[in-house]
């Protein structure tokens, strides 16, 4: 892979990462587009690898949070007059919510690398989810905010976030839907997103890492990985400090329309045989 191939996968999944458009969908969608078999061992290595850079980015803007988190959750366990420290259930909480997607990523880790890898799924899911997405915008009261936030919340955003296994669902669609239609204001559902992230994200990236490691020196190369991690860093970190600001005034209907148009566009070029779905 060249180094302006892979500057620009990282550009744009820094950009997807956190958008409820489906970073992993835009990447197999360029990937292809670049000549590149999809359910290749390095590629699908790759592609989960640089989301490391996104992971970076979340961790750096919301330091103070996971240090808040973190140092609530540790005086909790070590003494019992820590546990009744809000930060200590909504750490226990964010743990919890990431555990069902490292299940269900590990059970179904060759489905999910090779078939799921097809672009049929990418647009079918593009298309599909638009509709959950649309329906949570809609119908979720947003009458709780972060400090109502339970196990049971993160508990079934994390089972959604499952879904997003499926490369054209989002993981930040899924966890912000499933969110709203808990009762959770937009805000809420975003932070909760990247908080979810950062386990989810840092453990496919390790867990193809390690497994991989022969596969992507082989095949795409060690410098084109760290080139587009790094280049995802960067971009994540801006989008990260825009979505929050967007969301805040926002509905998702840009993303919506976006994921349609992307979805159904894809279709058409899959149907009439002007891009391969591998």
């Amino acid at each position: 892979m060249s180094t302006a191939e892979a500057l620009l996968l990282g550009v744009v999944e820094g950009l997807t990462e956190f958008l409820p458009v489906s970073s992993t969908g835009h990447l197999t969608i360029l990937e292809r587009l670049l000549g590149y078999s999809t359910d290749d061992p390095d590629i699908t290595a790759f592609t989960a690898i640089i989301q490391v850079g996104a992971v970076l980015a979340t961790l750096l803007y919301f330091r103070a949070d996971f240090r808040r988190l973190i140092g609530a959750w540790f005086r909790g366990v070590l003494r019992a007059q820590g546990r009744n420290d809000p930060d200590y259930a909504l750490a226990w909480a964010v743990v919890l919510g990431a555990v069902p997607i490292g299940i269900v990523g590990l059970l179904f880790k060759d489905t999910i690398e090779t078939t799921l890898r097809s672009l049929w799924f990418v647009g079918s899911a593009l298309l599909l989810w638009s509709a959950a997405m649309w329906y949570a915008d809609r119908r979720g009261a947003q009458n709780r905010v972060e400090k109502d936030v339970t196990w049971k919340d993160t508990l079934v955003i994390g089972l959604v976030q499952c879904l997003a296994l499926v490369p054209g669902v989002s993981r930040s669609g899924a966890t912000m839907s499933a969110g709203l239609l808990r009762g959770l204001d937009r805000v809420t559902v975003t932070r909760l997103s990247f908080f979810l992230s950062v386990p989810a994200l840092t453990a496919a990236g390790g867990f193809q890492f390690v497994t991989e490691f022969d596969a992507i020196t082989h095949g795409v190369g060690w410098r084109a990985t760290i080139v587009a991690t790094v280049a995802s860093f960067a971009v994540a970190y801006v989008a990260v400090a825009w979505l929050l600001k967007f969301i805040a005034r926002h509905r998702y209907t840009l993303f919506i329309n976006y994921r349609v148009i992307l979805g159904a566009g894809l279709l058409v070029l899959l149907a009439t045989g002007t891009l391969s779905a591998t």
